[in-house]
């Protein structure tokens, strides 16, 4: 018979990093990035409840201009790790900040299975080298 074996290593020494704002996320997910121009990525963040960062976890690479995100992927990490919440967060290498209907549409088919589970969608962001997009902060969320 298979067995699935899950681990998660929790890095106590690790600074508690408390999300209040997109720019949180932001600061937070650039120095996970490395090369934000070259491939698109797609990570998501993991908060608890409080809103305090447990984690990150890069759930798609693609080419220069689009990447496939799996729904299941993203909802099996969270929950393996008791994510109460979490942040979308993908690069446009072209440096356009404006979402796909692409972008809009996972946003929406994310947000819906949170909800089924108890795990809030808080932000989406989309990353170039110049700056950032937050569907929360343009109410697009």
């Amino acid at each position: 018979m298979n067995e699935i074996q899950v681990k998660y290593n929790r890095n106590y020494e690790q600074e508690s990093i408390k999300v209040s704002s997109s720019k949180d996320v932001d600061r937070y997910i650039r120095e996970v990035y490395d090369n934000i121009d070259y491939v698109e990525k797609v990570y998501i963040v993991l908060l608890n409840r409080a809103n305090i960062i447990i984690g990150h976890k890069l759930i798609s690479q693609g080419s220069s201009s689009a990447t496939v995100v799996d729904v299941k992927g993203i909802f099996q990490i969270a929950l393996l790790t008791h994510a109460d919440n979490i942040v979308l967060v993908h690069n446009h290498p072209s440096g356009n900040l404006n979402p796909s209907g692409q972008d809009e549409t996972i946003t929406t088919k994310i947000k819906k299975a949170g909800e089924l589970m108890d795990i809030k969608l808080l932000d989406h962001l989309i990353i170039t080298s110049e700056s950032y997009y937050s569907f929360m902060d343009n109410n697009n969320l």
